[in-house]
């Protein structure tokens, strides 16, 4: 088969209301995922100061930060198939609220590295997570808009690191900035607290097996090209992501001499615009058949966009608006790179899939910094730009790869 069929019972399927509860409790979680990864990033500028650091070093921090939420994430899927996403989803809420606390109190550059050991551990753990909610928990006609929700709740938290820490840096300090942040965190922690039992999966009935059946391998999943087709699909599209919320904003404002106060606005902007595309890709993605050609267009878009940003003589007010606008072109996609990963996999590995698939993203976000960090500090601010429409060029192509390993190889049941 395919495709997954649905989790849910032929009876008694989730109300509208429960929908959008699970969906508004999964997506808070997510927003603190995505909004924990940029808790140091927008900082930099005050980093180095503070520490005598290059970009380098810091872009090392991002490194550890997500090789080690690389690993969590891979082990957590585990976890979450054998103990449920509950106990997972608020352990690493509560890691990443002692992360950012500690980060408030680092007095040097290797503090700032152990916390960022602690932030990767609680970070790994929520696409395993909201994933194995939504698939098993959501009704299926309402799955793709779940999806999308579920991506704009990542770019509001990317939008809002900027939007928050940067001004609180700035009238007060980047200590008082990260603690607010990690405020966040307990808050939404508190939340899922309270909410405990509407994030808790209903018993499943075992699955009766002929007798003398052989049991299947936990790790039966990792013999489906399809899942590590997704895999390199989400090792570059992390490597996107993280060129443009680490160098391109400084980058573009090395080359268009943009303003400081206006190059921390473009970050802001490609997410914000990232969220309302993610809106509309949700719509898009009813026909799942089109996922691989919504993400060429949407990407292929950003690409074109990215080169005119890389090799044109552009004003500095015209420079967010262009990041508004490639943030709206790959927004669109989000939904179908969500589907994509869904078609490929197996309705009994749901945690496992989503965990090894994901990884993907941590990995390519912590080898990204090492690349584009050496280009920032020698200077090579248009090879950063080009560098990035390479990258939207391979993840076309891997994202078509994808549907071609699926339907050669069928995903079982």
């Amino acid at each position: 088969m395919s495709s997954i069929s649905s989790t849910l019972p032929a009876a008694g399927a989730p109300t509208f209301r429960q929908d959008a509860t699970l969906i508004g409790l999964v997506g808070a979680g997510h927003l603190v995922s995505h909004f924990s990864q940029l808790w140091l990033a927008p900082l930099f500028p005050w980093l180095k100061d503070e520490f005598n650091v290059s970009y380098t070093q810091l872009g090392l921090l991002l490194t550890v930060f997500f090789v080690v939420s690389c690993l969590v994430q891979a082990a957590s899927g585990f976890l979450v198939d054998r103990h449920g996403p509950r106990p997972v989803l608020f352990g690493g809420l509560a890691l990443l609220a002692v992360a950012g606390f500690g980060y408030a109190i680092s007095t040097s550059y290797w503090g700032l590295m152990a916390f960022s050991v602690v932030a990767g551990l609680g970070n790994g753990v929520f696409h395993p997570v909201d994933y194995t909610l939504l698939n098993k928990k959501v009704s299926t006609p309402r799955l793709g808009h779940a999806y999308s929700l579920h991506g704009v709740t990542g770019s509001l938290g990317w939008a809002l690191a900027p939007a928050m820490l940067v001004p609180l840096t700035i009238a007060f300090s980047w200590r008082v900035a990260v603690a607010c942040a990690a405020g966040v965190a307990v808050f939404v922690l508190l939340v899922m607290w309270i909410n405990a039992r509407k994030l808790a999966l209903p018993a499943q009935p075992a699955a009766a097996k002929p007798s003398g059946a052989p049991q299947e391998h936990t790790l039966a999943f990792m013999r489906i090209p399809a899942v590590w087709m997704c895999f390199a699909f989400f090792f570059v599209y992390a490597m996107i992501l993280s060129v443009v919320q680490a160098f391109a904003p400084a980058a573009a404002r090395e080359l268009h001499q943009v303003p400081v106060a206006l190059a921390a606005m473009c970050l802001t902007a490609y997410m914000i615009c990232a969220a309302g595309g993610a809106v509309v890709g949700g719509f898009l993605v009813a026909d799942p058949s089109r996922a691989e050609r919504i993400v060429g267009i949407g990407f292929g878009t950003a690409a074109v966009i990215a080169l005119g940003i890389a090799t044109l003589p552009l004003p500095a007010l015209v420079v967010p608006v262009m990041f508004g606008a490639m943030g709206v072109a790959s927004g669109l996609a989000g939904p179908s790179r969500d589907m994509i990963v869904k078609r490929s996999t197996p309705e009994n590995a749901s945690g496992r899939v989503y965990g090894v698939v994901y990884s993907g993203l941590d990995i390519g976000q912590a080898f990204a910094p090492l690349i584009f960090g050496v280009l920032m500090d020698a200077g090579r601010f248009q090879g950063v730009w080009l560098g990035l429409v390479l990258l939207q060029g391979l993840l076309i192509a891997s994202a078509f790869n994808v549907r071609r390993v699926r339907r050669t190889v069928a995903v079982p049941a």
